[in-house]
């Protein structure tokens, strides 16, 4: 008997804890056609018919496993062949500072024009740096941008202003308002892909963006999200 009250009362429980996680959990507050809005870095033809943006966290295993093994194809394919622009954004969850210094360190390589190669060797090194706080993770960063061809002393220059934060800030905003929870996520044309997938299922979802563009018509996707 008292067994049978106990499973009752914990399956009560369950039910009361997830009723109240749908209730209050943040709602989306913004459209997927907001996804590319105020987009700060982005490569590829700017009149490409596909827009991907993509929310990464430079912590996420997933992450780097995209940004080190399928992205560069699809670079290749798609995006230096001028069919798709591809956007990055920074989805630092909270309480990660490091995350969100990560994102600024990756804004300051922008400036010399090595976000790409920047934001792939966070990646890489991405255990090296995930236990460093403070002035010892700035000084990894700074060694990093050298390791890439820019000048640590410039570099640091720019970590030191923290003139970045608040675009890595907005981004995460952004992707709360879109009612994200877990990265990598996407957007391809408005459709919204999560997690990781391999590069053919990749190319599927591309070359079905690109034929729905063809045509002029809308076979599943979403239509392209306005240039930011």
């Amino acid at each position: 008997m008292q067994r049978t009250l106990f499973v009752a009362v914990a399956l009560l429980a369950a039910v009361i804890a997830a009723v109240l996680f749908l209730v209050l959990r943040p709602q989306p507050s913004a459209g997927a056609a907001d996804a590319a809005r105020g987009a700060r870095f982005a490569i590829g033809n700017p009149d490409a018919k596909v827009t991907v943006v993509d929310f990464s966290n430079y912590l996420c295993g997933h992450c780097r496993d995209h940004a080190n093994d399928v992205f560069p194809l699809i670079k290749r394919d798609y995006i230096d062949t001028g069919k798709v622009r591809y956007i990055f954004r920074d989805f630092p969850f909270g309480g990660q500072e490091n995350v969100i210094r990560a994102g600024e360190a990756a804004a300051c390589a922008a400036d010399s024009n090595l976000y790409v190669e920047y934001h792939e060797a966070l990646f890489r090194a991405q255990m090296q740096w995930a236990g460093l706080s403070g002035q010892a993770l700035d000084n990894y960063f700074a060694d990093l941008a050298g390791q890439i061809g820019m000048a640590p002393a410039t570099f640091s220059q720019c970590l030191k202003l923290g003139s970045k934060r608040a675009g890595v800030l907005a981004d995460q905003k952004l992707a709360g308002e879109l009612g994200l929870t877990g990265t990598p996520s996407f957007f391809v044309n408005g459709e919204k892909f999560t997690g990781q997938r391999s590069y053919d299922s990749w190319r599927e979802i591309l070359d079905k963006a690109l034929a729905s563009q063809a045509t002029g018509g809308d076979q599943g996707g979403a239509s392209s999200p306005a240039k930011p």
